[in-house]
């Protein structure tokens, strides 16, 4: 399968709100992303976590 789950954590409070897929032959790197954060209720950046 050429697609893994990944789990996003937001920067400010490192609370994992988000789970996407992504292709790592075209990104092999950390991946981001500006989504809601609903502890915090606004935008902010979300990280691939381990």
């Amino acid at each position: 399968m050429p697609r893994d789950i990944i789990t996003l954590e937001c920067t400010s409070c490192k609370e994992r709100n988000y789970s996407t897929t992504k292709n790592k032959a075209t990104h092999s790197g950390r991946v981001e992303f500006v989504k809601f954060c609903p502890r915090e209720s606004k935008r902010t950046v979300h990280k691939e976590a381990k």
